[in-house]
């Protein structure tokens, strides 16, 4: 059922877009623009058809309550919330980083690049620790 690998489907293409962005910042470090573009054109495709994916998979199911309890829960609690608040202020910043470079307001788009990398590579990293929490963690926890 389309519902059981969504979960799997969305951690993917967190790590997909986590990879994608550090190769994109290497890219560019290295003065590689023309594979910085397409790279970081590819993290934005990829968190895109996360965000689908994900959506889709509330859709069917709803949200999950993590299982367990103790320390357990409170640091994934931690991790969620910081998570969901990244992520919320990420698509706005990934949107506007990613305007600016297309419009070619290179001094621009650095400045809020520096802040945008950071934030995006966090939120993809803690959505695979909070998939790993939820349905590995927790059920062998419990």
């Amino acid at each position: 059922m389309l519902a059981d690998v969504l979960p799997s489907v969305n951690a993917a293409l967190n790590g997909t877009s986590a990879v994608l962005v550090l190769a994109g910042w290497v890219a560019i470090r290295r003065g590689r623009r023309d594979v910085h573009r397409a790279l970081m054109l590819a993290a934005v495709s990829a968190s895109a058809l996360f965000l689908v994916s994900y959506l889709t998979r509330v859709a069917l199911t709803g949200t999950h309550r993590f299982p367990g309890s103790g320390w357990a829960k409170a640091l994934y609690l931690a991790v969620l919330a910081s998570h969901t608040v990244l992520a919320a202020a990420a698509a706005p910043m990934v949107l506007r980083t990613l305007f600016l470079a297309l419009r070619d307001r290179l001094p621009e788009h650095r400045r809020l690049a520096r802040w945008t990398v950071p934030v995006w590579l966090y939120v993809s990293v803690t959505g695979v620790i909070v998939y790993f929490a939820l349905y590995h963690l927790a059920p062998a926890l419990g």
